[in-house]
């Protein structure tokens, strides 16, 4: 391995290790369709569930067979017939659905056996599970129509699933459900998923689907979205099909407690690992309230502001600053948070007599594209409470300040104690601007 390849491979490790240590114990329910198993990627799927199993996270499989059941249809000449998107299921269609839901069951478990050599997850002892954790009941007559044995989820036995997953193993539950007098159903896999993810108080919901995510009219990847704002896209024209089944389950399940859900492509190859393990991501993550938040700093946060602007100091855009100060001063700072880390910070520093210093903004360059450096710039505006000029001392980003508002000036428009303190050295521009009239 050359110095440069072992030079990005620690950064990467380095970058995917607090995701590591956050899911570490975390639920997560994997919800696809019979399209995903009968592709190209099923196999590397497979390898990387068995790696999120490895890494402790807790994990329910929950899979469909829509096009597996069209071929045993088509074989049988049987007629496929809808009603609201539900599947009209006499006791011929059920034969087929149980016949095709059985044998991707045994190809998913065939897939998850990592016990053979010369796979990536050989020698791992992850064990895989199913169960009568799904009790259903029938969706019975709609407009007139009898969907028969189509039904829908009764209950989800969230606390015998829960005692599987302390236990380590991998659930994988199909989209059939049996009814208390002992009659099978076909429930469409979306909300067999969502019923499994809120009665888990699943961390995350995962769908793959025919699409990268969630797209805007004009084509555009919608990488984050709220539960209301995405409940304002369900049923557009422009998704497909898989996205328009799965939206609406991701939006109610978000709404009801799971923490995220997301909706991500089964024809990219390790979507599921950059999905969950990169700061960006490659699909659509639905939350019930927007991923950002912009607070004040607290102690617990000297950590994540270290790492944020280490970089920063090493390439001269930062002053150094020791973490003594950081702590002595941490109530100078406001943060920003996406999804729980920080990505950004800046300070405060008042000097008396109406002035004061924006100092130590910093954006993770990941998240320099979504304006989080003006948000809080403005953020530390309105706490410039009684604040009449602003100043900033910078080496690298002049410009950026001049489009906001502020203007050039000499070191003598510095406050006599910022004054006394100037690096001469480092020759940075003095920028002010003015906040309110005296």
């Amino acid at each position: 391995m050359s110095a440069n390849d072992s030079f990005g491979f620690v950064a990467w490790f380095r970058q995917v290790t607090p995701y590591i240590n956050t899911f570490r114990g975390k639920t997560f329910v994997l919800a696809f369709g019979g399209k995903a198993i009968a592709g190209p990627l099923a196999r590397t799927f497979a390898y990387d569930v068995n790696l999120l199993a490895s890494l402790g996270i807790r994990l329910v499989l929950v899979h469909g067979a829509r096009p597996q059941i069209e071929e045993e249809l088509r074989e049988k000449n049987l007629p496929s017939r809808f009603h609201r998107g539900y599947r009209i299921t006499d006791a011929a269609t059920l034969d087929c659905v149980v016949d095709a839901i059985g044998s991707v069951y045994l190809e998913i478990e065939a897939l998850l056996s990592q016990g053979l050599p010369n796979t990536p997850m050989a020698n791992s002892p992850i064990r895989v599970i199913g169960g009568n954790f799904i009790t259903a009941r029938p969706l019975g007559v709609l407009d007139g129509i009898d969907l028969q044995y189509s039904g829908m989820v009764r209950k989800v036995d969230g606390e015998g699933l829960k005692a599987q997953l302390q236990l380590g193993n991998i659930v994988l539950l199909s989209c059939l459900g049996g009814s208390p007098t002992g009659e099978l159903f076909n429930l469409p896999m979306e909300e067999v998923a969502e019923a499994v993810a809120v009665a888990v108080k699943a961390d995350k919901l995962v769908f793959l689907a025919d699409r990268p995510g969630v797209m805007s009219e004009t084509g555009e990847l919608l990488d984050e979205l709220t539960a209301d704002m995405a409940s304002r896209l369900q049923g557009a024209d422009w998704l497909s099909n898989d996205l328009k089944r799965y939206l609406p389950c991701a939006v109610r399940a978000s709404r009801a407690g799971v923490g995220r859900a997301h909706l991500i492509g089964y024809e990219a190859d390790g979507a599921l690992l950059l999905e969950l393990f990169t700061r960006e991501g490659v699909g659509t993550v639905i939350s019930r309230e927007s991923l950002e938040r912009l607070r004040e700093a607290r102690a617990d946060d000297i950590g994540a502001l270290i790492a944020l602007i280490e970089p920063l100091e090493e390439d001269g855009t930062l002053v150094h600053r020791p973490r003594e100060v950081l702590e002595r001063e941490i109530e100078k700072f406001s943060v920003i948070e996406h999804d729980g880390m920080i990505v950004g910070c800046a300070a405060l520093y008042e000097y008396g007599e109406g002035v004061a210093e924006l100092a130590c903004l910093a954006v993770h360059p990941a998240h320099r594209q979504w304006g989080y450096g003006e948000q809080l710039m403005k953020r530390i505006e309105a706490r410039a409470v009684g604040v009449k000029q602003l100043f900033v001392l910078t080496t690298r980003t002049v410009h950026w300040f001049i489009e906001r508002g502020f203007r050039l000036e000499d070191i003598e428009a510095l406050p006599e104690q910022k004054r006394q303190m100037y690096n001469l050295q480092r020759k940075s521009k003095v920028l002010v601007k003015r906040l309110r009239e005296a």
